[in-house]
C-alpha cells in the first residue's frame, strides 16, 4: 500500500471523539489513514492532553485570541507543516470560512448529533440539538457524518445511525447515548472511507 492518508483532527473541548478516532487507529481499524496532528481552538483543552498521551502532536490555535483570518491562517500553517490530506472537525465548535472550505474539496468531515436533516442548521450544536430532540418528543435520534462544503449545513452525507430515545432521558444522558452508539462508531468508519478514496486516488 502506499502511503496512508494524513489525518488532521480538529477540536475544542474535551476531546471524547478524538480519543474514540485515536483507540480505533490503534486497533487497526483505520489502516488507510493515519491521525498526524490535534489542533485545539481551544488553549488548554483536555483533548491536547489525548492526543499526547498516545503521541500524537497537539497544539492550540486559540480561536478567541485572533481574528477570523488569523485563527483560519494559523490553523492553515499547522495542516500544512503536518501535510494533511484530510480534516476531521470533531467536536470542533467555531466556524469555518467558505474561503477556507474551499481549499479543502470533499476533505473536511463533520460529525453531527442528530440525523439530518433534523435538528441541523445554525444554533444546532453539542447539548442544544439533544434538547430540541426531546423537545419535539422523537423516539429516535442518532448522528451524521457527513463532508463540509462552503454552503452551510452542505456536503454529502457520508453515514448515518440511529439511536434510541429513551424515556426519562435527559440532554446530557441522551447525548452519551448517541456518541457511544453513533459518533464513536461512525467517525473511525468515515476516516477510513476517505483515507481508503484517497490512497486508491494515489496509485
Amino acid at each position: 500500500m502506499l502511503s496512508k492518508a494524513r489525518i488532521a483532527v480538529l477540536v475544542s473541548g474535551g476531546g471524547t471523539n478524538l480519543e474514540a478516532l485515536l483507540q480505533a487507529q490503534e486497533s487497526g481499524k483505520i489502516p488507510h489513514g493515519e491521525i498526524v496532528v490535534v489542533l485545539s481552538s481551544t488553549a488548554g483543552a483536555y483533548a491536547l492532553e489525548r492526543a499526547k498521551n498516545h503521541g500524537v502532536p497537539g497544539f492550540a490555535v486559540p480561536r478567541k485570541e485572533l481574528s477570523q483570518a488569523d485563527f483560519e491562517a494559523g490553523l492553515l500553517e499547522k495542516l500544512r507543516e503536518y501535510q494533511a490530506d484530510l480534516i476531521l472537525l470533531a467536536g470542533f465548535l467555531s466556524i469555518l470560512s467558505e474561503d477556507f472550505v474551499k481549499q479543502w474539496p470533499e476533505r473536511i468531515v463533520n460529525v453531527h448529533p442528530a440525523l439530518i436533516p433534523s435538528f441541523c442548521g445554525k444554533g444546532y450544536y453539542g447539548l442544544k440539538v439533544h434538547e430540541a430532540a426531546l423537545a419535539r418528543g422523537v423516539k429516535v435520534t442518532g448522528a451524521t457524518v457527513h463532508l463540509v462544503n462552503e454552503i452551510p449545513d452542505g456536503g454529502r452525507i457520508l453515514l448515518q445511525k440511529a439511536v434510541e430515545v429513551l424515556p426519562g432521558d435527559t440532554p446530557e444522558t441522551l447525548q452519551r447515548r448517541v456518541m457511544e452508539q453513533a459518533e464513536w462508531i461512525l467517525l473511525p468508519q468515515a476516516a477510513e472511507q476517505l483515507s481508503a478514496e484517497l490512497v486508491k486516488e494515489r496509485e
